[in-house]
This record gives structure tokens, sequence and C-alpha cells, in this order.
């Protein structure tokens, strides 16, 4: 079995719909992204080469769009959201996106961090290798410049990464590549020791 179609068997198991249509748009992903069991995808969405989006994650794009580059892991029971004719969600490539995130109408670039249940709200614009702290609520406009920590109810500029926190964005991204084809191949590897009996 090719990495593709393990992909394509791990999405389509158990016959579960994961991907929606909303009007005329129906989500584009790439024929290597992962979609964890109850994860729904919809509308105008579009997910970029080795990205994940884990269990109970809803990426709704019905009245803006969504876009997700590569390499980027949306880790399980986050929110993607948009607003209406005004902000859609851009996130950027090697992406992690903690567990319970929202993210509604921003910008995330590529190489950054958003720690667990953190809020980031419509206007928002986290820069490259910068990083959210769990836990926080980044208010609508508020920009997080590259490099810097915010954390905080609202967040604030907290501090300079250092440099091996911002070396570990790259690590990340990668460990949830590699988490992906474990999960797959455990998949595969057990369904067929199912048919097997």
């Amino acid at each position: 079995m090719t990495k593709s179609e393990k992909f394509k068997f791990a999405n389509q198991y158990g016959n579960e719909v994961k991907l929606l249509p909303y009007e005329k748009s129906f989500p584009k992903l790439d024929e290597n992204v992962f979609l964890a069991s109850g994860s729904k995808v919809i509308g105008e969405v579009e997910i970029g080469k080795d990205s994940s989006v884990w269990y109970n994650t809803v990426v709704r794009g019905d009245v803006n769009f969504i876009r997700i580059g590569e390499r980027t892991n949306v880790q399980d029971c986050s929110m993607l959201h948009v607003t209406n004719q005004k902000f859609p969600l851009v996130i950027g490539s090697d992406v992690t996106i903690g567990h319970s995130v929202t993210l509604h109408g921003c910008i995330l670039k590529d190489l950054c961090l958003i720690g667990m249940n953190a809020v980031v709200l419509d206007g928002a614009v986290i820069e490259e290798k910068s990083m959210v702290a769990a836990g926080a609520v980044v208010r609508p406009g508020f920009v997080v410049p590259a490099g810097m920590l915010a954390a905080g109810v609202p967040a604030k500029i907290i501090r300079n990464l250092t440099e091996d926190e911002m070396q570990e964005f790259e690590r990340s991204s990668k460990r949830y590549v590699k988490y992906t084809e474990t999960t797959i191949d455990s998949l595969v590897e057990f369904l067929h020791k199912t048919d097997c009996k």
C-alpha cells in the first residue's frame, strides 16, 4: 500500500463523513492530509501536504475561507472558524496548534506555536517563529511579533523566545508528521489483523 493509499484508507475508515460542503464550496486537501476520527472540515477550506487535523476538531470555512499550509498540525478538540465577508483564517506551514484551541478569523504565519486552550480572535496576526502561551486570549487585531512570547488574558508580549524555543517549532511539526504516519500504520495493521480473523 502506498503512502497516499494509506492516507485515503485512514481518512475513509468506518465510512465516517469528515468532509462537508457549504453552498458550492467543498474542502480541497492534499492527498497526504490526515483527518482523525471525529474531525469535520466544511466548505471553502484548503489544507496542504502532510498536515493533520486531529480527533474531534472542526475546521469550518462556511462564510469565509480557510487556508492551512504544509506540515501543520491542528490538535484534538480545536475550533477553527471565520467572520462573514470580513476575516478569513490563514495558517502557514509548520504550525503547531495545541489541544482545544479556538482560532477565529486570524493569521498564523509559518513556524509558530499556539498553546493549549488559547484563543486567537479576528484580525490578530501571529508572526513567524512566535508563540501564544496556553490559555492566552489574543484580542482582535493584536499582533504578536516574530520571535516573541504572548501570554495572559488579554495576551501581552512577555519576552523574546530563545533560539532553542524557536527551533522547537520545526521539531514539533516534524514530530506530528511522524505521529500521523504511526497512527495510520497502526490503523492499517489493526484492520488487517481484524480482517484476517
